[in-house]
C-alpha cells in the first residue's frame, strides 16, 4: 500500500536534484565572461628616457632614507617628517614652481596640493598617501631597512609598499606631466599624510576638514589599499586586480582587572591575571560568527567564479547555497579568514611588577577589525556575552566600517580605476573587494560616497608577509609601473564620460 506514495516521493527528489543541478550549473556557466573590450581608447604608455628612470627611482630611494617613524600617538619621528618636507621641495621642482599648482603644509607635517584644471564644471578628484612608516628594527634583514639599498633589481627598505611608493610615485607621475607642459580640464587633490600609521588624526583628518569647510565635493578619492594578486588567491591561475571599495572597521577593547595586592606566599583562589587570562581566552576560543556572503565580499568571489576551476566555479557561482562550506575553507588560513568574520587579535598584555608580589591591576588590550555587515556595538554586546565576567572592566576607542562605495557600471571613479589598471598591467578581471587594514580614506566620507582603495603593485605570495615586516621591497620595474598608473590615471581621469567598456563575448 505504501509503494506507491514512495516512489512519488523518490521521483519528487530526484526532479528537484535535477532542477537543482541544473539551476547550479546554468548560474554558473552563463555568467558573463570576465575579459572585457573597452569601448575608447585609454592614455598612451608614458615614454620615459634613461635620465627619467634614474630620477625616479633616486626619488624613491632618497624618501627611504628618511626614517618617518611613527612609533605611538605620541611619538613620531618629527625631525624626520621635516627633512621629508625639504626633501620634496628639492625633489620635485616643477610642482612647487607651477602656476597650476597651489600648495600648504597641514598638521605642520601633512602636505596637501590642488592641481588647477581648465573646466571648472567638473568635479574634482582625490589622490591620498601617506609619508610615515612603522618601526623597522635591523635584526632579520637583508639590508639596513632605511638604506633604500637596491639588490638584484629590487630597493629595499620600510616604506617601498606601504606606502612611500605611492606617495613618490603620485609626485613623480604629476612631476613629469608639468614637464611635458600638461594641464588637465579636471582638477584634482593630492593628500599624503603624516601619521596614517597612528590614525591619521592630525594628518589626512585635518586635510579632510579643511577641505570640508571650503565646501569640496569630490568625484571620488583614491587612497592606497588593494592591489594586483598573482598566485595568492588558491584555486585561481591568472593575476587579479581587486579594488577595495570599503574597509573594515576597527576596535581597540581595553580590558582591566583590580584585585587586593598580596605576598607571592599567600595567593588568592584567583588573581588579577587569572581573571584576565580567562576573560583573553574565552575571546580567542569563540572567535565571532562568520558574516561570509553578507557583505560585498560576495560580489567579489561571484564574479571571480570563472576564475575557479570545478568544482569551485559551480560554488563561487551560487553563494546563496554554498557560502557556509566555502567560508569553512576560507577559515583555515589567517589572511582568508579576515575576509570570513570579525577578527580577534590578543596585542598587549601588562601585569605584575615583582616575582612575589600578587599584583593588584592587571590590562590587556584586543584588536577586533569588524567584518562590513556588524557594527561595533554588535562586536561589543558578543564580546560582553563571551566574557561574562563583571570584574573585568571594559572601553574602547571603535569605528565603524566604511560604507561600500559604488562599483556599478556608470561610477566615473570606479570605471576609470578599472580601466587604468587594465592599460597599465593587462591584467583582467577586475574585481570589488574588502579592504581588512584601514587607511587614512575613512576620514574623508564627507567629501564623497566613492572611496576606493588600491596600491598599484602586483603582490606574490612570498610579498604578503613584508607589509610591515622584514625586508619590505619593490622591484625597480614594479615601481616604474607605480608612476606609469599614476600618470594614466591622470589622464583617464580628465575626462566627462564614464569609461564604457563591453564583456568579449557580447562582441561574438
Amino acid at each position: 500500500m505504501w509503494k506507491k506514495p514512495v516512489l512519488v516521493l523518490v521521483g519528487v527528489f530526484i526532479t528537484g536534484v535535477v532542477v537543482l543541478v541544473a539551476v547550479l550549473l546554468l548560474r554558473t556557466y552563463t555568467l558573463p565572461e570576465n575579459k572585457v573590450a573597452w569601448q575608447d581608447k585609454g592614455a598612451p604608455r608614458i615614454v620615459l628616457g634613461e635620465k627619467e628612470r634614474e630620477e625616479l627611482l633616486k626619488a624613491l630611494k632618497a624618501a627611504i632614507r628618511i626614517p618617518t617613524v611613527s612609533f605611538s600617538e605620541t611619538e613620531q619621528n618629527t625631525t624626520a617628517l621635516a627633512e621629508f618636507d625639504e626633501f620634496i621641495h628639492r625633489a620635485f621642482p616643477e610642482i612647487f614652481k607651477s602656476i597650476l599648482v597651489t600648495y600648504e603644509s597641514v598638521g605642520k607635517y601633512s602636505h596637501l596640493f590642488h592641481v588647477q584644471g581648465s573646466n571648472n564644471s567638473l568635479q574634482p578628484y582625490m589622490l591620498l598617501a601617506h609619508l610615515d612608516v612603522v618601526p623597522a628594527p635591523a635584526e632579520g634583514w637583508d639590508v639596513p631597512p632605511f638604506s633604500g639599498e637596491e639588490k638584484d633589481g629590487y630597493i629595499y627598505g620600510r616604506g617601498t609598499i606601504d606606502d612611500k611608493n605611492c606617495v613618490i610615485g603620485i609626485l613623480q607621475a604629476l612631476e613629469f606631466h608639468l614637464k611635458r607642459k600638461f594641464q588637465p580640464l579636471r582638477s584634482f587633490y593630492i593628500g599624503i599624510g603624516h601619521d596614517e600609521e597612528i590614525g591619521g588624526r592630525h594628518g589626512a583628518m585635518k586635510i579632510a576638514e579643511k577641505l570640508e569647510a571650503k565646501g569640496v565635493k569630490l568625484a571620488f578619492l583614491l587612497d592606497e589599499g588593494l592591489a594586483v594578486l598573482d598566485g595568492v588567491i588558491q584555486g585561481t591561475s591568472r593575476p587579479i586586480a581587486l579594488i577595495g571599495i570599503t574597509e573594515k572597521g576597527g576596535i581597540d577593547l581595553n580590558l582591566t582587572v583590580n584585585s587586593s595586592p598580596g605576598h607571592s606566599s599567600m595567593p588568592p583562589r584567583e588573581s588579577s591575571i587569572g581573571i584576565l587570562s580567562a576573560a583573553l581566552s574565552r575571546l580567542e576560543q569563540n572567535p565571532m560568527p562568520s558574516k561570509f556572503g553578507k557583505g560585498p565580499e560576495r560580489s567579489m568571489f561571484e564574479q571571480l567564479a570563472r576564475e575557479f576551476s570545478f568544482p569551485l566555479n559551480v560554488m563561487m557561482a551560487n553563494l546563496w547555497l554554498f557560502a557556509p562550506v566555502i567560508s569553512r575553507i576560507l577559515e583555515q588560513t589567517p589572511s582568508s579568514n579576515a575576509i570570513v568574520r570579525t577578527t580577534t587579535a590578543l596585542t598587549i598584555v601588562n601585569a605584575g611588577i615583582k616575582s612575589n608580589v600578587i599584583p593588584p591591576t592587571a590590562r590587556a588590550t584586543v584588536n577586533f577589525r569588524i567584518h562590513p555587515a556588524q557594527t561595533a556595538d554588535e562586536v561589543m554586546n558578543i564580546v560582553k556575552n563571551t566574557i561574562m565576567d563583571d570584574r573585568v572592566n571594559l572601553s574602547n576607542e571603535s569605528f565603524d566600517p566604511l560604507p561600500i562605495s559604488p562599483y556599478d557600471e556608470e561610477n566615473f571613479g570606479y570605471q576609470t580605476l578599472k580601466r587604468t589598471i587594465s592599460d597599465v598591467f593587462s591584467v583582467e578581471p577586475v574585481v570589488p573587494g574588502v579592504c581588512i587594514g584601514n587607511t587614512d580614506s575613512r576620514h574623508f566620507g564627507n567629501l564623497t560616497a566613492s572611496i576606493y582603495k588600491f596600491s598599484p603593485v602586483v603582490m606574490k605570495p612570498g610579498d604578503l608577509s613584508r607589509f610591515h615586516g622584514l625586508n619590505e621591497r619593490i622591484s625597480k620595474e614594479g615601481f616604474e609601473s607605480v608612476v606609469q598608473f599614476y600618470y594614466r590615471l591622470i589622464q583617464n581621469s580628465d575626462s566627462d564620460k564614464v569609461p564604457r567598456h563591453r564583456h568579449v563575448s557580447e562582441e561574438l
